[in-house]
């Protein structure tokens, strides 16, 4: 009866694996993306992604567990944008395997509303 009363044991275990591995899969572009949608400008209420404000997104090789962004602004001195940058690192960060993101701005090439989605243009009323 010992035998019989192991094997359920053993089959309980690879379900708790499961859920623990789902948890340390490697955040992808896709997840730092979504992240960083999280992030609305808060002038115009779109995120930033789709206002076209990420310029790159990627794993960033000088930290362990890092993500390097490289994003701008609407303008160059529009006034949300230490906030827009704090709120961006803040979403990465709380992905469960980013231990430090590092946002850089760049104002090369300048933004342009060309660079909104569909999706930013309607909610704004752009067509």
């Amino acid at each position: 009866m010992s035998d019989q009363s192991s094997t359920p044991d053993d089959s309980v275990q690879p379900a708790a694996d499961d859920t623990s591995s789902a948890e340390t899969t490697a955040s992808t572009e896709i997840n730092w993306l979504d992240a960083l949608r999280e992030v609305i400008d808060p002038e115009l209420m779109v995120n930033i992604v789709d206002l076209g404000l990420i310029y790159s997104v990627s794993a960033d090789e000088e930290a362990e567990q890092g993500v390097a962004v490289e994003m701008t602004l609407t303008s160059p001195a529009c006034p949300a944008g230490p906030q827009i940058v704090q709120q961006a690192k803040m979403a990465l960060e709380r992905l469960h395997d980013v231990n430090q993101a590092k946002v850089t701005l760049t104002m090369s090439p300048p933004w342009t509303p060309e660079r909104m989605t569909d999706d930013a243009r309607d909610q704004l009323g752009i067509f």
